[in-house]
Protein backbone atom coordinates (compact mmCIF):
# COMPACT_ATOMS: atom_id res chain seq x y z
CA UNK A 1 0.00 0.00 0.00
CA UNK A 2 2.44 2.63 0.97
CA UNK A 3 4.67 1.50 -2.26
CA UNK A 4 1.55 2.51 -4.62
CA UNK A 5 0.90 6.15 -2.70
CA UNK A 6 4.69 6.32 -3.45
CA UNK A 7 4.73 5.36 -6.82
CA UNK A 8 1.65 7.86 -7.57
CA UNK A 9 3.00 10.68 -5.61
CA UNK A 10 6.45 10.14 -7.47
CA UNK A 11 4.33 9.82 -10.95
CA UNK A 12 2.26 13.52 -10.12
CA UNK A 13 5.04 15.53 -11.56
CA UNK A 14 5.46 13.75 -14.49
CA UNK A 15 1.67 13.81 -15.73
CA UNK A 16 1.51 17.71 -14.88
CA UNK A 17 4.60 18.19 -17.13
CA UNK A 18 3.08 16.08 -20.00
CA UNK A 19 -0.36 18.13 -19.92
CA UNK A 20 1.87 21.31 -19.48
CA UNK A 21 3.89 20.03 -22.58
CA UNK A 22 0.27 19.23 -24.83
CA UNK A 23 -0.75 23.12 -24.57
CA UNK A 24 2.80 24.38 -25.12
CA UNK A 25 3.47 26.20 -21.39
CA UNK A 26 6.47 25.24 -19.47
CA UNK A 27 6.63 24.61 -15.29
CA UNK A 28 8.71 28.31 -15.60
CA UNK A 29 5.53 30.24 -17.52
CA UNK A 30 3.18 28.54 -15.45
CA UNK A 31 4.71 29.75 -12.26
CA UNK A 32 5.45 33.29 -13.37
CA UNK A 33 1.94 33.21 -14.47
CA UNK A 34 0.31 32.61 -11.03
CA UNK A 35 3.34 35.16 -9.72
CA UNK A 36 1.90 38.09 -11.65
CA UNK A 37 -1.50 37.18 -10.66
CA UNK A 38 -0.59 37.78 -7.08
CA UNK A 39 1.53 40.54 -7.89
CA UNK A 40 -1.16 42.63 -9.57
CA UNK A 41 -3.78 41.98 -6.65
CA UNK A 42 -0.66 43.04 -4.49
CA UNK A 43 -0.46 46.19 -6.40
CA UNK A 44 -3.95 46.74 -6.65
CA UNK A 45 -4.31 46.60 -2.47
CA UNK A 46 -0.83 49.61 -2.41
CA UNK A 47 -3.44 51.45 -4.71
CA UNK A 48 -6.23 51.17 -2.44
CA UNK A 49 -3.75 52.13 0.69
CA UNK A 50 -2.72 55.29 -0.88
CA UNK A 51 -2.77 57.62 2.38
CA UNK A 52 -0.22 54.76 4.10
CA UNK A 53 3.48 55.64 3.09
CA UNK A 54 5.09 52.91 0.80
CA UNK A 55 8.16 52.46 2.81
CA UNK A 56 5.27 51.84 6.03
CA UNK A 57 3.47 49.23 3.40
CA UNK A 58 7.60 47.73 2.73
CA UNK A 59 7.87 47.41 6.59
CA UNK A 60 4.94 45.51 6.94
CA UNK A 61 5.03 43.52 3.68
CA UNK A 62 9.01 42.37 5.14
CA UNK A 63 7.81 41.38 8.52
CA UNK A 64 5.00 39.13 7.30
CA UNK A 65 7.80 37.59 4.66
CA UNK A 66 10.19 37.01 7.11
CA UNK A 67 8.37 34.88 9.54
CA UNK A 68 6.95 32.80 6.77
CA UNK A 69 10.40 32.64 5.30
CA UNK A 70 11.91 31.30 8.88
CA UNK A 71 9.45 29.27 9.49
CA UNK A 72 9.11 27.44 6.01
CA UNK A 73 13.21 27.00 6.40
CA UNK A 74 12.78 25.68 9.78
CA UNK A 75 10.30 22.94 8.36
CA UNK A 76 12.08 21.93 5.50
CA UNK A 77 15.49 22.13 7.90
CA UNK A 78 17.35 24.40 6.01
CA UNK A 79 20.25 25.66 7.61
CA UNK A 80 22.50 28.75 7.66
CA UNK A 81 22.04 32.03 5.53
CA UNK A 82 22.88 30.39 2.10
CA UNK A 83 26.30 30.07 0.77
CA UNK A 84 26.35 32.89 -1.75
CA UNK A 85 25.62 35.49 0.62
CA UNK A 86 27.25 38.52 -1.51
CA UNK A 87 24.53 38.25 -4.36
CA UNK A 88 21.87 37.10 -2.00
CA UNK A 89 22.42 40.62 -0.37
CA UNK A 90 22.42 42.02 -3.79
CA UNK A 91 19.17 40.85 -4.42
CA UNK A 92 17.46 42.25 -1.19
CA UNK A 93 19.24 45.50 -1.63
CA UNK A 94 18.12 45.58 -5.70
CA UNK A 95 14.86 44.18 -5.02
CA UNK A 96 14.03 46.52 -1.92
CA UNK A 97 15.08 50.03 -3.61
CA UNK A 98 12.82 49.10 -6.97
CA UNK A 99 9.77 48.01 -5.10
CA UNK A 100 9.79 51.57 -3.13
CA UNK A 101 10.29 53.12 -6.16
CA UNK A 102 7.54 51.12 -7.58
CA UNK A 103 5.01 51.89 -4.27
CA UNK A 104 5.68 55.18 -4.66
CA UNK A 105 4.88 55.58 -8.28
CA UNK A 106 1.63 53.20 -7.73
CA UNK A 107 0.14 55.47 -5.26
CA UNK A 108 1.41 58.47 -7.03
CA UNK A 109 -0.19 57.98 -10.96
CA UNK A 110 -2.69 55.77 -12.54
CA UNK A 111 -2.10 52.18 -11.71
CA UNK A 112 -1.86 51.15 -15.84
CA UNK A 113 0.75 53.74 -16.00
CA UNK A 114 2.91 52.72 -13.04
CA UNK A 115 2.63 49.32 -14.03
CA UNK A 116 3.58 50.00 -17.36
CA UNK A 117 6.38 52.02 -16.60
CA UNK A 118 7.37 48.81 -14.45
CA UNK A 119 7.30 46.74 -17.65
CA UNK A 120 10.71 47.85 -19.19
CA UNK A 121 11.86 45.69 -16.18
CA UNK A 122 11.49 42.60 -18.16
CA UNK A 123 14.26 44.41 -20.60
CA UNK A 124 16.52 45.19 -18.23
CA UNK A 125 16.03 41.79 -17.38
CA UNK A 126 17.11 40.37 -20.79
CA UNK A 127 19.79 42.59 -21.48
CA UNK A 128 21.75 42.10 -18.17
CA UNK A 129 21.48 38.52 -18.27
CA UNK A 130 22.81 38.67 -21.68
CA UNK A 131 26.02 41.24 -20.21
CA UNK A 132 26.43 39.36 -16.75
CA UNK A 133 25.15 35.62 -17.06
CA UNK A 134 26.04 35.38 -20.98
CA UNK A 135 22.88 34.14 -21.73
CA UNK A 136 22.35 34.56 -25.56
CA UNK A 137 20.17 36.77 -27.45
CA UNK A 138 19.37 36.25 -31.44
CA UNK A 139 18.28 39.27 -33.26
CA UNK A 140 15.06 38.24 -33.91
CA UNK A 141 14.41 38.09 -30.30
CA UNK A 142 15.36 41.66 -29.97
CA UNK A 143 12.88 42.56 -32.58
CA UNK A 144 10.44 41.01 -30.32
CA UNK A 145 11.34 43.02 -27.55
CA UNK A 146 11.56 46.54 -29.33
CA UNK A 147 7.70 45.28 -30.69
CA UNK A 148 6.95 44.99 -26.41
CA UNK A 149 8.74 48.06 -25.89
CA UNK A 150 6.74 50.19 -28.17
CA UNK A 151 3.66 48.63 -26.72
CA UNK A 152 4.67 49.26 -23.36
CA UNK A 153 5.85 53.46 -24.92
CA UNK A 154 1.90 53.36 -26.32
CA UNK A 155 0.04 51.85 -23.02
CA UNK A 156 2.29 55.37 -21.28
CA UNK A 157 1.54 57.60 -24.54
CA UNK A 158 1.26 61.35 -23.11
CA UNK A 159 -0.69 60.68 -19.83
CA UNK A 160 -0.41 64.29 -18.26
CA UNK A 161 -1.15 62.54 -15.03
CA UNK A 162 2.43 60.93 -14.75
CA UNK A 163 4.53 63.75 -13.01
CA UNK A 164 8.27 63.41 -14.42
CA UNK A 165 9.68 62.33 -10.91
CA UNK A 166 7.25 59.68 -10.91
CA UNK A 167 8.12 58.59 -14.14
CA UNK A 168 12.02 59.01 -13.33
CA UNK A 169 11.32 56.94 -10.34
CA UNK A 170 9.30 53.71 -12.76
CA UNK A 171 12.24 53.87 -14.96
CA UNK A 172 14.89 53.31 -12.17
CA UNK A 173 12.38 50.46 -10.00
CA UNK A 174 12.42 49.16 -13.52
CA UNK A 175 16.26 49.21 -14.13
CA UNK A 176 16.88 47.86 -10.51
CA UNK A 177 13.93 44.58 -10.28
CA UNK A 178 16.24 43.77 -14.06
CA UNK A 179 19.33 43.88 -11.19
CA UNK A 180 17.59 41.65 -8.83
CA UNK A 181 16.03 39.36 -11.36
CA UNK A 182 18.91 38.29 -12.35
CA UNK A 183 20.69 37.86 -8.93
CA UNK A 184 17.97 35.31 -8.80
CA UNK A 185 19.03 33.61 -11.71
CA UNK A 186 22.08 33.58 -10.26
CA UNK A 187 21.68 31.62 -7.53
CA UNK A 188 19.69 28.86 -8.92
CA UNK A 189 22.27 26.70 -8.18
CA UNK A 190 23.49 27.07 -4.79
CA UNK A 191 20.16 28.31 -2.64
CA UNK A 192 16.97 27.28 -1.41
CA UNK A 193 14.03 29.10 -2.92
CA UNK A 194 12.94 30.55 0.43
CA UNK A 195 16.66 31.67 1.36
CA UNK A 196 16.14 33.89 -1.75
CA UNK A 197 13.36 35.53 -0.76
CA UNK A 198 14.75 35.56 2.80
CA UNK A 199 17.45 37.84 1.74
CA UNK A 200 14.84 40.45 0.86
CA UNK A 201 13.39 41.18 4.37
CA UNK A 202 16.83 40.77 6.04
CA UNK A 203 17.88 44.22 3.89
CA UNK A 204 14.41 45.73 4.05
CA UNK A 205 13.42 45.68 7.89
CA UNK A 206 16.14 47.27 9.38
CA UNK A 207 16.27 49.71 6.77
CA UNK A 208 12.09 50.66 6.63
CA UNK A 209 11.75 50.29 10.53
CA UNK A 210 14.46 53.21 10.87
CA UNK A 211 12.50 55.21 8.10
CA UNK A 212 9.06 54.30 9.91
CA UNK A 213 10.44 55.58 13.46
CA UNK A 214 12.18 58.81 12.37
CA UNK A 215 10.57 60.32 9.42
CA UNK A 216 7.02 59.18 8.41
CA UNK A 217 4.48 56.68 9.91
CA UNK A 218 0.76 56.74 9.65
CA UNK A 219 -1.29 54.47 12.30
CA UNK A 220 -3.18 51.84 9.91
CA UNK A 221 -6.66 51.97 10.58
CA UNK A 222 -10.19 49.08 9.99
CA UNK A 223 -9.67 47.57 6.87
CA UNK A 224 -5.92 49.04 6.11
CA UNK A 225 -4.62 46.29 8.45
CA UNK A 226 -6.42 43.17 6.70
CA UNK A 227 -4.57 45.00 3.54
CA UNK A 228 -1.67 45.08 4.70
CA UNK A 229 -1.23 41.42 6.18
CA UNK A 230 -2.70 40.52 1.85
CA UNK A 231 0.21 42.45 1.17
CA UNK A 232 2.24 40.41 3.03
CA UNK A 233 0.47 36.91 2.25
CA UNK A 234 0.33 37.49 -1.79
CA UNK A 235 4.05 38.82 -2.15
CA UNK A 236 4.89 36.09 -0.50
CA UNK A 237 3.21 33.35 -2.87
CA UNK A 238 4.39 35.36 -5.55
CA UNK A 239 8.00 35.62 -4.69
CA UNK A 240 8.07 31.95 -4.51
CA UNK A 241 6.49 31.06 -7.61
CA UNK A 242 8.75 34.00 -9.37
CA UNK A 243 11.79 32.63 -7.70
CA UNK A 244 11.56 29.39 -8.73
CA UNK A 245 10.29 30.34 -12.70
CA UNK A 246 13.65 31.95 -12.67
CA UNK A 247 15.60 28.94 -11.03
CA UNK A 248 14.22 26.67 -13.61
CA UNK A 249 13.57 29.06 -17.27
CA UNK A 250 15.73 31.29 -19.11
CA UNK A 251 15.55 34.59 -17.51
CA UNK A 252 14.98 36.42 -20.75
CA UNK A 253 12.01 34.08 -21.72
CA UNK A 254 10.71 34.30 -18.13
CA UNK A 255 10.48 38.05 -17.66
CA UNK A 256 8.76 38.34 -21.17
CA UNK A 257 5.98 36.62 -19.54
CA UNK A 258 5.48 39.66 -17.04
CA UNK A 259 3.97 41.84 -19.70
CA UNK A 260 0.70 40.20 -19.28
CA UNK A 261 0.22 41.88 -15.64
CA UNK A 262 -0.93 44.59 -17.67
CA UNK A 263 -3.53 43.45 -18.68
CA UNK A 264 -4.62 43.11 -14.91
CA UNK A 265 -3.72 46.83 -14.11
CA UNK A 266 -5.57 48.22 -17.00
CA UNK A 267 -8.58 46.59 -15.51
CA UNK A 268 -8.26 46.92 -11.71
CA UNK A 269 -7.47 50.48 -12.84
CA UNK A 270 -10.91 51.07 -14.79
CA UNK A 271 -13.26 48.82 -11.87
CA UNK A 272 -11.44 50.49 -9.15
CA UNK A 273 -10.50 53.80 -9.69
CA UNK A 274 -12.40 54.68 -13.12
CA UNK A 275 -9.04 54.93 -15.06
CA UNK A 276 -10.37 55.57 -18.54
CA UNK A 277 -7.31 55.58 -21.85
CA UNK A 278 -7.98 56.13 -24.94
CA UNK A 279 -7.82 53.69 -28.10
CA UNK A 280 -3.58 53.80 -28.51
CA UNK A 281 -3.25 51.87 -25.09
CA UNK A 282 -5.48 49.05 -26.28
CA UNK A 283 -3.00 48.88 -29.19
CA UNK A 284 -0.49 48.98 -27.01
CA UNK A 285 -1.31 46.21 -25.61
CA UNK A 286 -1.95 43.99 -28.38
CA UNK A 287 1.86 44.77 -29.27
CA UNK A 288 3.21 44.04 -25.99
CA UNK A 289 1.46 41.42 -25.66
CA UNK A 290 2.47 40.16 -29.65
CA UNK A 291 5.88 40.61 -28.43
CA UNK A 292 6.00 38.58 -25.77
CA UNK A 293 4.00 35.69 -27.42
CA UNK A 294 6.60 35.98 -30.34
CA UNK A 295 9.01 35.54 -28.21
CA UNK A 296 8.15 32.59 -26.29
CA UNK A 297 6.97 30.86 -28.88
CA UNK A 298 10.77 31.22 -30.95
CA UNK A 299 12.36 29.88 -27.63
CA UNK A 300 10.01 27.36 -27.44
CA UNK A 301 10.47 26.70 -31.27
CA UNK A 302 14.58 26.82 -31.02
CA UNK A 303 14.82 24.45 -27.64
CA UNK A 304 13.01 21.95 -29.50
CA UNK A 305 14.89 21.88 -32.63
CA UNK A 306 18.38 21.80 -30.54
CA UNK A 307 16.92 18.81 -29.00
Amino acid sequence: MKKRILDTAVSTPSKIDNLLEKIGISKGILYMLLAIFCFSVMNLIVKLLSDIPAMEIILFRSAISFVICVVGLKMQKVKGLGTNKKVLFLRGLFGGTALFLFFTTIQNIPLASAITLHYLAPICTAIVAWLVLGERLVPLQWLFFLISFIGVTMVKGFDERVDTIYFVMGIASAILSGFAYNCIRKLKTSEHPLMVILYFPLVTLPISALYCIFYEWKMPVGLDWLYLLLIGILTQIAQLYMTKAYQIEEAAKVASVSYTGIVYALGFGFIFFQEVFNIYVFMGIALMLLGVILNVTFKSAKKEVIK
